[in-house]
Order: structure tokens, then sequence, then C-alpha cells
């Protein structure tokens, strides 16, 4: 593989910085959304001081709601504690240019406890960062990649939220999928997506269209796990900003709007032993030829799917994807090359792999990462078969066991789930529930436009 453009050594950034061409480094981290919080710094204090010492922010970032208000009950930072700071370290394996904006680089951090210098646990890297270290422990590495969908409307962020976010004109309009007459169209949006991403570390395989209208995908290069949700995130990042530039918008909800397809993010993952895949192996499951580490990983995955499922869908919007027919898995079951499975076999050999298609382009990728390699890892260590192959239309297996049908029943299961207890530790599992039940409060307390047609006139 060619060498990754975009990505800086702090000599390079030097040599940037002394040149005019760079005069701001961000630095960032992701919250409970995934979204990237973090600083602008000027880019010779961040050579002299940041680079090294790393800078601070106030911990009530890791307690706060989609508005960013601070929410009450959680024991990690409260008003009772003061919301003090924690620690921004900057993982200096993820400096890179940020191409599509002025004189800019970017870092990602992990965050640390200011006074002990250790991770902060409930710190959506520091999550995943404990499962990659469980997995080098047994002595694997874990490759994957996300396969994000998103949608591209003309209107721009602030015009949609004047019009309520209601009556958005999508940039296709009708189903484009693999549709390249109707992909030119989109080319002014995403071509400048492909060139910003490629000269900003984030290699690029593809674009393509989608199955909704004016809905689009494009797909990055797989990475060691931790470096492929850093890539996860910036691409989300940047192709916001993009689209705010150029006045239009792009969407990462899971089901924008009934009728259309959701989007999702299909997350590929094999685990690899001594440079070389460790899921190939002659042992024979279904038409697929793997070795224990596959067969026992698969079985993790989805036994502990329901369990984890907060994780991969962890929006009330989320939940709204999961519909029979619509390319999103409502049925708990693997299958080989079969995209009505919620687990989806694909490759052999050295690229044989586990394709889950359940998590929602909503998902924060660190924790659905993390979700993943719990589960798996635990079916290694327990030996935990997976079903048997299904074959056909799993949309028509009544049988099959169900992904939950909300975020109040996926939160339930994790929250009370005594694998997620011992995976991610009790204070995690307690930070996580309260910040979804905080997203289900919140809910419960709207009205929404479907209440005001159904009900305005005819009550």
């Amino acid at each position: 593989m060619t060498e990754v453009r975009g990505m800086l050594t702090l000599d390079a950034l030097s040599a940037s910085v002394a040149a005019d061409e760079i005069d701001t480094v961000i630095a960032a981290f992701s919250d409970h959304f995934g979204r990237l919080l973090g600083k602008r710094v000027d880019a010779e204090y961040f050579l002299a001081d940041v680079a090294r010492q790393g800078t601070h922010a106030c911990n009530y970032l890791l307690t706060t709601d989609m508005e960013m208000e601070p929410v009450p009950g959680y024991r990690f930072a409260n008003w009772e504690r003061g919301y003090g700071d924690f620690h921004l370290v900057p993982d200096l394996e993820t400096l890179r240019r940020a191409s599509w904006l002025e004189k800019t680089a970017i870092v990602l951090c992990d965050v640390e406890a200011e006074a002990a210098h250790q991770p902060v646990a409930i710190a959506p890297r520091s999550i995943l960062r404990r499962q990659l270290d469980t997995a080098a422990a047994l002595g694997f590495s874990v490759k994957a990649a996300s396969e994000l969908e998103y949608y591209i409307y003309r209107d721009s962020y602030r015009g949609a939220q004047e019009k309520g976010y209601a009556d958005l004109e999508p940039l296709g309009w009708y189903l484009e999928d693999y549709h390249i007459l109707q992909g030119t169209r989109e080319e002014s949006f995403t071509a400048a997506a492909r060139r910003h991403l490629k000269h900003s570390g984030i290699p690029v395989e593809s674009s393509k269209g989608e199955w909704g209208l004016g809905q689009h995908e494009l797909n990055i290069r797989y990475a060691d796990a931790l470096v492929m949700a850093d890539r996860h995130s910036l691409m989300k990042h940047c192709l916001k900003e993009i689209a705010d530039g150029q006045g239009c918008s792009v969407t990462f909800m899971a089901k924008p709007f009934a009728g259309q397809a959701g989007s999702s993010c299909h997350i590929h993952l094999s685990l690899f032993r001594g440079g070389a895949n460790a899921f190939p192996g002659d042992k024979q499951l279904g038409p697929v030829a793997g070795s224990d580490a596959f067969r026992y990983f698969l079985g993790g995955w989805m036994a502990r799917l329901q369990e984890m499922m907060a994780l991969y869908a962890p929006t009330i919007n989320a939940y709204k994807r999961y519909e029979d027919g619509s390319w999103a898995p409502t049925r708990i079951a693997w299958s080989y090359d079969n995209r009505t499975a919620g687990f989806r076999v694909v490759g052999s050999g050295e690229s044989l792999r586990i394709e889950c298609r359940v998590p929602g382009a909503d998902c924060n990728p660190y924790l659905a990462y993390a979700a993943a390699l719990a589960s798996g890892l635990d079916g290694i260590a327990k030996e935990i078969e997976p079903p048997d192959i299904f074959e056909g239309d799993i949309y028509a297996a009544r049988h099959l066991p169900r992904v939950p049908y909300t975020l109040e029943q996926a939160v339930d299961n994790f929250e009370y789930s005594e694998f997620a207890q011992s995976a991610f530790g009790a204070d995690v599992v307690e930070h996580y529930s309260h910040f979804f039940r905080t997203e289900i409060e919140s809910f419960r307390g709207a009205v929404t436009d479907w209440e005001r047609r159904r009900y305005f006139e005819r009550i």
C-alpha cells in the first residue's frame, strides 16, 4: 500500500509552520455522540507546548446532552464536584493536515484524569483501547472498516434548521444505487469529499449512490481498529464541514425520513495474528472454511448483540431504521454474502471477515467497535458456537430473534447485563446507561410533527 497522504510528523509540521502553510492545529476528542470537541491551537504554541504537554478541557464535556447542556446525575462530573478539568493528550500518530480547512492540521487526543494522568475510563477512545489491549493480550491485532452512508441535501444547515428540517431538497431525485449519471450530479460535493479525505490521511476506496433519494456512500480504506475509528470520526466531521462550506448539508441520521432507506454503518472486522488473518482455517462452518477463532468470534458477537445494542444504535431515531425489506437487518442471524443478514460473512482465505450490518450511521465508532470486540473475544474465551447458517430471506424468518425495538429496550439489556459490567466496568455501564436514558427522557417530553399531523384537527 502506498504511503498515506496528509499525515504529519512533528518535524513535518514544524517545516509547514515555518513555510506559513499551517498556522492552526485542532486538538480534538470524541464525546458520547461521536462528535469531535476540542480547541484550535496556534501551531507554533502547539509545537512548543501542547504536542508534548497536552492541553485541558472542562470535564463537563462528557456529561452534556446534544445541546451542550450539562446533565445532572453523573458520578464522573457534576455541579457538586465543580466541573473541573481533564487532560487532552495528543496522539501524535493521528496528526494530519485538515485539507478542507485553510492552513490547518488536526490531532486526536486521548482523555486523561487531571491528577492521576490515567485514561478516563468513560471516554470513548479509552473504552476501545481497553478492548484492543484485551485482544493484544490474547495475541490478536484487529483490522476493521466502516461503510458509512449519508444523505445530501441542497439546503444549508442553517436553512434546514429554519425550515424545521421539513421539505428538504435531496441532491438526487430518484433512486440512484450504483447509478453513475445521478451520482455525477452530486460530484460537486462528493469529489471534494474524496479529494480532501485523501489529502488528510484518510485513504479513499470509492463512492457510490445509494438506495435513497440523495443517499450516498463513501468507503475509506480498512486499517487497524483504532486507526479506523479515528478515520470514521474524522470523515463524518470533514463531510459536514465541506457541506457547510458549499451551502448544502449532509446527515448521518439513521432514518432521516419515513419511506426512505435508512443510513447504516456496516462494520467489517477480522482478527490478525502474526501479521496474517486469523479467521481462515480448515473447519467448515456452512460454506465457510474458517478457524476456531472465526467461529467463536462470530458466535460471541451474535450472542451478545442484544446486550450491546445501545452501542450500535444509540439514538431514538436509530430504531426506526430496522424495517423488514429495507436493507437494514431486523433479525439476528448469519449468512454468507446475504444482505438480509445482520451478520454477513464475506471473503475467503486472507480476505475472510465478518460484516455486521446492524449499526446505523449515527453510531459512535469507538463504542461500536468496542462492543464488537468485547463480544467476539468473549465468544473465543467461552467457545460460543454460532447458530447454524441461515440461507434465504431472513426478513421472512419470523422465528429468529429480533433486534430490540426501541432504545429503551436496548438500554435495559445493556444496564442489567453482567457481561457488559465485566467487559467495560460498572462505572462505564452506569455512565452510558444514564446517558442513553437522558436521551429517552428528552424524547418523551417532545411534541412531534407526527402528533400534530395526526391529532391537530381530528382528535
